[in-house]
This record gives C-alpha cells, structure tokens and sequence, in this order.
C-alpha cells in the first residue's frame, strides 16, 4: 500500500520516490501549459511569438499526460478520471496541432482543439487541487468540473466567430480591390 505525503504543506498520493519524482515533472510541465497556452491565446495568430508559444504549450501537455498516465497508474482507484481528462486535453490538443501542421482551411479546428485541451487541463487541476486553494475550497465540488468549462466555451465560440469572419473578409478582400482598380 502506497502511504501519502505532503509536499509544501499539500497532500499528495505516495510518498514513493519514483511518484514524486514523476509529481515534480508533471507539475512543471503543467505550469509551462498553463503559461504557455496563454501566450499563445493571447498573440496575435499566426506571429511568431504565437506559434513559438503554441509549440511549447503541445510539447508540454505531451509531457503533462504521459506523466499524468504514469501518475494515475500508480493510484488507479483514486486518480483514474484524471487520466481521462489528462487523454481529453492530449487528444483535443493533437487535433488541434495537427489541423494547423496540415494547413487545413479555416481555424476552426485548431482553435477549437487546443481550446478544448488548454479547458480540459484545467478542469483536471481544479478537480484534483481545488478542494485544496484558499476560496477554491469553499466552492461545492461541482464547480471545478463545470467552471472551466462554463469560462472556456464562450471564449472558444467567440474566437473561432472572429476566426470565420476574418476569414469570410479576407475571402472577399481581392475582388473587392478589383473592382476598385478596374483589375479584372
């Protein structure tokens, strides 16, 4: 049987070496998705700070789920939803990436996708370590499920609205010009 320990004052599963040895490695790889996905969110599509974020933020929810499947392995009873949602972001991101990397019309699908993961990794956090946080853990248990999603989904729709009609704009932009200069 696995005895749990406490690290910086928290509980975590085991207090196997191995375990928190794959702890620490998930948690920073989990920090650098936080930080990095956000970058990306935020530049502006397409520029180089964005795609250089974005490649950090892939590489490191790899990192997140394979160490979260080794995590969940270890203490399978308790921690096995985790890797399903750990395989929902994963999955979510890949589609993503690989909508991008094939340069597939539209951004729906890359927006969508690492939208999707960036809310599935935080759900997985918030489930795990809400009843944890100072405030957090005031909050009924339902709600680290659901308010990752309830704050994700509009702001997905939104950009990928705004993704649609700017590609919509840029659709129409050269036969406007054409008319206006007489170009055929």
């Amino acid at each position: 049987m696995l005895m749990t320990a406490r690290v910086f004052g928290d509980q975590v599963g085991s207090a196997a070496p191995v375990f928190l040895a794959f702890l620490a490695v998930h948690v920073l790889a989990g920090l650098t998705a936080v930080v990095t996905g956000a970058i990306a969110a935020l530049a502006r599509k397409g520029s180089p700070p964005h795609v250089r974020a974005g490649r950090w933020y892939y590489r490191a929810i790899t990192v997140v789920f394979a160490t979260a499947t080794v995590l969940a392995a270890m203490l399978w009873r308790q921690d096995y939803y985790l890797f399903i949602i750990g395989a929902m972001a994963f999955t979510a991101a890949t589609i993503g990436y690989q909508h991008r990397r094939r340069r597939r019309p539209g951004d729906t699908g890359h927006i969508a996708g690492m939208g999707v993961s960036y809310v599935a990794m935080l759900t997985a956090f918030y489930v795990d370590n809400g009843p944890h946080l100072p405030l957090w853990d005031h909050l009924p248990r339902a709600a680290f499920w659901l308010l990752p999603s309830a704050v994700g989904a509009p702001l997905i729709a939104r950009a990928v609205v705004r993704a649609r009609r700017a590609a919509r704009l840029a659709a129409t932009r050269p036969a406007r010009l054409s008319r206006r200069t007489g170009a055929p």
